[in-house]
């Protein structure tokens, strides 16, 4: 553990809102410098719902992240390089591309979000982490700021960090910007004990990803570590909020190939829909002397394999930026302007993709 330089003492207590991916990793890398933080969550638990499928930790991003928080040989514990194979078909089941995880550069392992969730709380202090603390707003008292929460209780902090995703009430406080809707759904089911309840399904996915396309729509099912199988319907809808269910999900993909519905079929009867949402590409909002965001809550996009390793990396510059010498907002400012520039080319890739078939599932 090092002693916070000048610039790191001067912000007092830390607050991170959100025990997301990267929450966590900032708070990791607070641990190691010795500055006092609380991460507030509004989850009741760890395991209170599904965390969602496997991500692919890019070296540069995800993976550079980790390395600078002390986590990347713990990683390697759990990273799943034989799950890189990805595999196209069209509707008809007629194979377009294929990539054997034997053929790809062993650079972007997967990792199943929960698992890495987990990591980054292995070595947090007793009590790091505040759960069922589900944040509401925060207001200036001199020097300190005061946090409100749903249950009534109020805390201190001299920054404070949103970490907090797509609906970031931290982000509400700087930027009345709100998420707009792409006008596209993902419909999120999943398969347990695939190659021993399921085997042809578990045979037909593979180690890794496989995707369809037809009548624009996308089906997804991607490998998770225990055989399990994360499935995703891609449709677009001109509205949001309609109730889907397994055999709904089935009917929108009449006129397909048997054994791509049988992915569906395969399925637990739980569907979770996931309307997708971006802020304007190169979202900004007016400096703060105390408060900053991270990840979705900063710069949230279609999912394309970028979210959770920007959201790494975000924390990992944060924690970097306020470990400087200087003044907070220089550091801030240097944090911020890195941030918004990555997270703009980011979203301009990830808006093409969805923007040309559809999203990719490893990630957000």
């Amino acid at each position: 553990m090092t002693t916070a330089p000048s610039s790191l003492r001067s912000l007092s207590h830390i607050a991170i809102i959100g025990g997301g991916l990267g929450g966590l990793l900032l708070a990791r890398m607070l641990q190691l410098r010795g500055v006092p933080f609380t991460v507030y969550e509004r989850e009741a638990s760890p395991t209170s719902r599904p965390q969602g499928g496997a991500l692919d930790m890019h070296p540069e991003t995800g993976q550079e992240a980790l390395r600078r928080a002390g986590l990347l040989e713990r990683f390697h514990d759990f990273a799943r390089y034989e799950d890189q194979a990805v595999r196209s078909f069209d509707k008809y089941g007629q194979l377009q591309f294929e990539q054997l995880a034997s053929d790809v550069e062993r650079q972007r392992p997967e990792i199943d979000r929960g698992q890495l969730r987990a990591l980054l709380m292995e070595k947090l202090p007793a009590g790091a982490i505040k759960w069922n603390h589900s944040f509401v707003s925060a207001k200036s008292e001199g020097e300190t700021l005061v946090l409100d929460f749903a249950d009534g209780c109020a805390e201190q902090a001299g920054f404070l960090v949103g970490a907090d995703g797509a609906r970031s009430r931290v982000r509400a406080l700087l930027s009345d910007v709100p998420p707009i809707y792409t006008g596209t759904t993902m419909y999120e089911l999943s398969i347990d004990d695939a190659d021993t309840q399921h085997a042809p399904v578990g045979a037909l996915v593979g180690r890794g990803m496989l995707s369809a396309k037809g009548d624009g729509k996308t089906l997804i099912a991607q490998r998770n570590a225990g055989a399990h199988i994360r499935v995703y319907v891609v449709l677009g809808r001109a509205s949001r909020g309609i109730a889907e269910t397994r055999q709904s999900l089935i009917d929108e993909l009449h006129g397909w190939d048997d054994r791509l519905v049988d992915i569906v079929r395969a399925a637990g009867p739980t569907v979770r829909a996931l309307p997708l949402e971006v802020l304007p590409i190169g979202h900004k909002w007016p400096r703060h002397p105390r408060m900053t965001l991270l990840g979705d809550a900063a710069h949230l996009m279609p999912p394309a394999g970028e979210g959770a390793n920007l959201a790494l990396l975000d924390a990992a510059d944060l924690a970097d930026a306020l470990n400087s010498e200087g003044s907070r907002d220089q550091a801030i400012r240097s944090y911020e302007d890195t941030m918004i520039a990555r997270g703009a080319d980011a979203a301009r890739r990830a808006m093409h993709v969805l923007e040309n078939g559809g999203p990719q599932s490893s990630e957000h």
